[in-house]
């Protein structure tokens, strides 16, 4: 039996595969970095890729416990007229006020591991050898060290800040905000097998994605299991 574990709210939670080779490998970064453009790039090369920021949009769409617990926690204000969870607004809310931020991961986090957990049980049942979970908080609830190796994307202060005023249409103080509430990347990094600077452009990320590809998946064995750490560019 392979083992798929991914952190909950009471410690790790544990889902049984029938495929015991699969390796899930993380993927983080700070807001704005650019890891969905890493993970497009393993999931062209057919690795199973389960992001958890759709998986938190899923667990919160309507008709779901997730929502109706959001809003009774945070109102009723906080649903957009087509049913479904003002993301934006409840953002402002709560990532400059630590206590509204913790109360919104209690009633998402264990629904994401849940929901993560249970798509990477499937994904090794229909025979998937390499899992790759995108995640923005993977070194900052612990989960990273549950997984076969973790991938950290970094990009300039100045760099990020741009993209994030760019992507969600947020002034400078606002994008600074939402930067800060964030784990420094250093700290991130500290933790990472491998490091992906995506501070000059998307060119150089297909390359070093590619490198990363043939080194982690392409050649005989994963390197996790083979004792070495892997070159940080």
């Amino acid at each position: 039996m392979g083992l798929v574990e991914i952190a909950g709210c009471e410690g790790p939670a544990t889902v049984r595969c029938s495929a015991a080779r699969m390796q899930v490998f993380g993927l983080t970064g700070g807001i704005g970095c650019g890891k969905s453009t890493v993970a497009r790039i393993f999931a062209s090369r057919g690795v199973a890729v389960i992001d958890a920021d759709r998986v938190a949009r899923d667990v919160v769409a309507p008709g779901t416990e997730g929502l109706a617990l959001v809003l009774e926690r945070f109102g009723r204000e906080f649903l957009a007229p087509d049913g479904t969870l003002d993301r934006r607004r409840l953002g402002d809310r709560v990532f400059g006020d630590a206590t509204e931020r913790r109360a919104l991961e209690s009633i998402v986090i264990p629904r994401i591991a849940q929901e993560s957990m249970a798509r990477f049980a499937a994904l090794s049942d229909d025979g998937a050898r390499w899992g790759l979970y995108e995640a923005a908080l993977l070194v900052e609830n612990g989960t990273h060290r549950m997984l076969a190796g973790l991938v950290v994307v970094t990009a300039r202060a100045d760099v990020q800040r741009e993209r994030v005023m760019a992507r969600d249409k947020l002034s400078e103080q606002e994008a600074r905000a939402r930067i800060g509430a964030q784990w420094p990347l250093a700290k991130k990094v500290a933790e990472a097998r491998w490091v992906v600077d995506n501070s000059r452009g998307v060119d150089r990320v297909i390359v070093r994605s590619e490198e990363l590809y043939a080194t982690i998946v392409a050649s005989e064995g994963p390197p996790w299991a083979r004792g070495r750490r892997e070159e940080r560019r």
